[in-house]
């Protein structure tokens, strides 16, 4: 009952016409070049995950960036809505991913817990007995 309220509410007060053509679209960019360049990507880099996923994590962070680098809902009379450089924030929020992504984490790891065992009394080294 509350969606055909609703959707009664999108007929009456906006262009369906424009909708249908928005989520139209979506479909068609999703399908025609979202998932094959996907496909490519997760082709050509099979043996680096850890830059697919920070690739993964960029390509969400751009999507979800993209109205707001593009200004959409800006009004010139205004200045308050959207008042940052959005595509400066995304170039740093998608260099600062690529760095966590480019950081071995497992040596990090190992070369922190070491120093923590040696903190704390116990002796240096892994449970292999190679440290």
């Amino acid at each position: 009952m509350f969606i055909g309220i609703g959707l009664s509410g999108v007929v009456a007060h906006s262009r369906p016409g424009g909708w249908a053509v928005w989520v139209g679209g979506g479909v068609v960019a999703h399908d025609a070049l979202l998932t094959p360049a996907v496909l490519v990507a997760g082709t050509l880099l099979r043996r680096w995950r850890r830059l697919r996923f920070g690739m993964f994590v960029a390509g969400v962070l751009a999507l979800v960036a993209l109205p707001m680098v593009l200004g959409y809902g800006r009004h010139p009379d205004n200045p308050s809505i959207l008042p940052s450089n959005y595509l400066l924030n995304l170039v740093v929020a998608v260099a600062l991913v690529m760095g966590a992504v480019a950081v071995p984490w497992r040596w990090v790891g190992r070369v922190l817990g070491s120093g923590f065992r040696r903190a704390a009394g116990r002796s240096g080294g892994d449970r292999k007995g190679r440290g």
